[in-house]
């Protein structure tokens, strides 16, 4: 609910207005807090994916290259939302949107770096650079396409990102990869601090209000967290190898052309781009009562583009609009893009800063699976929500089923293309294209059903029946 003590309900309304300096700072932080742990935590996973992460050899230098990942991440974080916020020109919705590393490539960044260590991740920041370039190109047709995107082929893709994911989250509960296969992984050790990040979430986000269960999940990580140093799993000795000020450097760990991470990159960032469309139309509704302008619209996905590519060339990972801000601005009222803006100012000093990326590091892994077991459920959760709208007829069940049967299915036994090159095998084992591209087009190619044709045949369930109120029968 706004606060009318901090302006009137037209100014709060405003992106451009501007509240006191005393309210704005903590509303911006409060914007950061929220996306802090979604932020950092793709890096964490791509790294312990390529090998350099939580249980490899670096651990004993401090993690250097996943500290340097998880910094360029809020650091370019920060600065993709001061495009948003203030704008280059055409570029930039001018709305308070903040930007921050996007889970949805996670499927298709995994199997381009997997064990392959830094050597991996050249052709990644390559892909990410000209999928950014891709994105920005998008906005200036992204209106003309959203058409091929029905909530049938979102709510697919949302979900197959989801369940791409949710394995992360229980395997960095149990301990992680490196412990995979000894007695170690799965111990009650190892679970008690993520099932209390879990139980600790869920008592704040039903029982709390206001920011506190917009936070949830970072507290409780926080929570377990505490545990955790009590239990001895938490240490400090990396700290001090940490520096307090560091400059992004350019093509970091190299450049080198994997066209697997390009197609990838430029596939996602289609579905990237609508769901920043979404992200605006929720921010102008619910901040301002309006539609979004197509102007907006196309500043916002230019904006995008240009935050990913950039981001990419100094190694950090895509970015996108986050969605959990929306509904920050939603419950503050507040429509303010000034106050976004010191939230992204706040992100940029806390990216230039190595100490920072440290801390985040000293987080155990089992702590971080807690969270990450919330996060990408609500993904998958989010997945089937956007699948309510769709209308079940015998169509549409074929399409979701066919792209959900080979896109699971390829994710859950990849070796059944083994004898494919290595472009296609990255990509169509991720599960997560294959299963979007087979629903774009088969939703293109497939005639529309009958209403009379509604699959009231389907075995198994009430997919297709009507219940007719009159008659009191189906």
């Amino acid at each position: 609910m706004a606060d009318n003590s901090i302006g009137t309900p037209e100014q709060l309304r405003d992106p451009n207005y501007t509240p006191p300096i005393g309210t704005a700072i903590p509303l911006g932080i409060q914007h950061v807090l929220a996306m802090f742990v979604s932020n950092v935590t793709p890096a964490i996973i791509i790294c312990g994916a390529a090998g350099i992460g939580f249980g490899s050899d670096q651990g004993a230098l401090g993690f250097p290259d996943m500290t340097y990942m998880i910094q360029m991440s809020i650091l370019f974080a920060g600065l993709a939302t001061l495009i948003q916020t203030i704008g280059l020109g055409p570029v930039g919705a001018k709305l308070p949107i903040v930007q921050g590393t996007s889970f949805a490539f996670i499927p298709i960044m995994i199997p381009a770096v997997a064990g392959l260590g830094t050597a991996g991740l050249g052709g990644l920041m390559v892909g990410v650079m000209l999928g950014g370039v891709f994105h920005f190109f998008l906005g200036f047709f992204i209106g003309k396409i959203r058409f091929a995107l029905p909530p049938l082929v979102t709510g697919l893709i949302v979900l197959m990102i989801g369940l791409a994911l949710v394995k992360v989250g229980i395997q960095y509960s149990a301990g992680g990869v490196p412990l995979m296969g000894t007695e170690n992984f799965g111990t009650l050790e190892k679970w008690f601090p993520a099932l209390v990040v879990v139980l600790v979430t869920l008592g704040i986000k039903f029982f709390t209000r206001g920011f506190t269960a917009v936070a949830a999940v970072l507290l409780g990580i926080i929570a377990g967290y505490i545990v955790a140093y009590f239990m001895g799993q938490v240490s400090f000795s990396n700290l001090p190898r940490a520096g307090w000020f560091n400059v992004p450097t350019p093509f970091h760990w190299g450049f080198e052309i994997n066209w697997a991470i390009i197609i990838g990159m430029c596939f996602m960032a289609v579905v990237s781009a609508i769901e920043t469309v979404g992200d605006v139309s929720g921010i102008t509704k619910g901040g301002a009562g309006r539609e979004a302008t197509d102007k907006e619209i196309a500043g916002a996905t230019f904006a995008d583009g240009l935050g990913t590519a950039v981001s990419g060339v100094f190694g950090a990972l895509p970015n996108t609009s986050f969605s959990q801000n929306v509904g920050l601005i939603a419950m503050t009222g507040v429509m303010s893009r000034h106050v976004v803006t010191i939230g992204g100012i706040f992100l940029i000093a806390c990216g230039l800063i190595p100490k920072v990326a440290a801390v985040i590091n000293t987080v155990p892994i089992n702590v971080l699976g807690g969270g990450v077991i919330v996060m990408f459920g609500m993904v998958a959760a989010s997945g089937i929500s956007m699948l309510s709208d769709v209308d079940w007829n015998r169509r549409n069940m074929v399409i979701f089923a066919v792209s959900l049967s080979v896109g699971l299915g390829l994710q859950l036994e990849p070796s059944a293309l083994q004898h494919l090159p290595d472009t296609l095998k990255i990509l169509l084992t991720s599960g997560l294209l294959p299963a979007a591209g087979i629903a774009v087009l088969l939703n293109l190619m497939l005639p529309e059903e009958l209403a009379s044709e509604a699959a009231p045949g389907i075995s198994g369930g009430m997919a297709g029946h009507r219940y007719d109120a009159d008659t009191g029968k189906e």
